[in-house]
């Protein structure tokens, strides 16, 4: 197999709800680098309206579609923004589960990522921009489940979740009307 330009390649997402989206920009990435590790943002956030699911739904939901083929970690929110200290706080939580630096930022939305690096010197990551080839969103997403439009929901997400639906449908419904939270 042919060496792939990238070490470690990352992305960081809340998969609030995972979908066919996210899926895309994660098998383009893993593609290009020899490990991807997926870090599973508001991690310490569940039972929200905006925030659902808990940590190991995400993480189960991610490792249905995509096995062993990438690595899946909790980031909890610092409550600081998207800005350095947010960039600081990432890389260090890379560098703690994976071992190293990453040599590419997976993104999927049209502002700077790298901006986050700003404030470390030297530093050397290449930014992975992946557009939008399917439209859909989360929000979208968790209202079919709240509307109870399982054809929507399904053809937008990967079939080896179909058997979560009643399981995330009612999430949804449960978190309805929640809308503290710890995340910015």
């Amino acid at each position: 197999m042919e060496a792939r330009p990238f070490e470690l390649g990352i992305m960081v997402g809340r998969f609030q709800t995972f979908h066919a989206g996210h899926e895309y920009m994660v098998n383009k990435a893993a593609a290009i680098c020899e490990r991807m590790a997926v870090f599973i943002g508001s991690s310490q956030e569940s039972g929200t309206q905006k925030n659902p699911y808990d940590y190991s739904t995400r993480e189960r939901m991610l490792r249905k579609v995509f096995g062993d083929r990438v690595e899946i970690y909790p980031l909890p929110d610092i409550g600081v923004g998207n800005n350095s200290k947010w960039g600081d706080y990432v890389l260090e939580s890379v560098r703690r589960c994976c071992g190293r630096t990453p040599d590419l930022l997976v993104s999927g939305k049209e502002e700077r990522r790298l901006s986050w690096f700003d404030s470390v010197e030297g530093l050397s990551i290449a930014e992975l921009y992946v557009p939008k080839v399917i439209e859909i969103s989360a929000t979208q997403l968790r209202g079919y489940l709240l509307d109870g439009d399982r054809e929507s929901w399904q053809s937008y997400t990967d079939p080896k979740l179909w058997d979560e639906y009643e399981t995330l449908r009612s999430a949804v419904i449960a978190a309805q009307g929640n809308t503290e939270t710890a995340s910015l």
